[in-house]
């Protein structure tokens, strides 16, 4: 048996997601099982076909498409009761790689159960990988972390005014 190890994925830079997705591409690639939640993310990005094609479990969605911020009271305990289902689901799946994309800002935010997470996080399967990514994690996160890398912005397109472009951002 192989030991799993967690990953933590973050920062204000871009490239968190990524770095998840490109985990499960090498995991997919070598015949592992790979399970993906997707917190406060609603559309499809790019590798989401594609990661279901090539047999991996992706949970995602939210009440409608606009930031927390956003949405009202009625939206968030919708979106939280769905994002918390989305775990538990993805919980009962066998998986030899488990992703968990956002998860630091849905927490933080209160869009799942934070008990939830802590049962996923530490009482993970001892030969489970498990990636966590967000921009700022809890301080168990990172305590709990095997690896943990900080993806900090030096520059950005965004500001120089230019938006998010589908197939690279999104």
């Amino acid at each position: 048996m192989q030991q799993g190890l967690i990953h933590l994925y973050w920062g204000e830079g871009k490239g968190k997601t990524t770095a998840a997705m490109g985990l499960a591409l090498r995991a997919l690639g070598n015949g592992k099982r790979v399970v993906l939640v997707q917190f406060l993310k609603g559309g499809d990005s790019g590798e989401i076909p594609l990661l279901r094609r090539l047999g991996a479990t992706v949970y995602r969605g939210k009440a409608g498409q606009k930031f927390v911020h956003q949405m009202s009271e009625a939206e968030k305990v919708q979106t939280r009761d769905m994002q918390t289902e989305n775990l538990r689901r993805a919980l009962r799946e066998p998986a030899d790689l488990l992703i968990l994309d956002e998860v630091c800002a849905a927490c933080q935010l209160d869009m799942v159960e934070e008990s939830l997470i802590k049962q996923a996080v530490l009482e993970k399967p001892a030969e489970q990988e498990l990636v966590l990514t967000g921009r700022e994690p809890a301080d168990w996160m990172r305590e709990a972390a095997d690896y943990s890398t900080e993806m900090r912005c030096h520059r950005h397109p965004f500001n120089q005014g230019i938006g998010a472009r589908k197939g690279v951002e999104y």
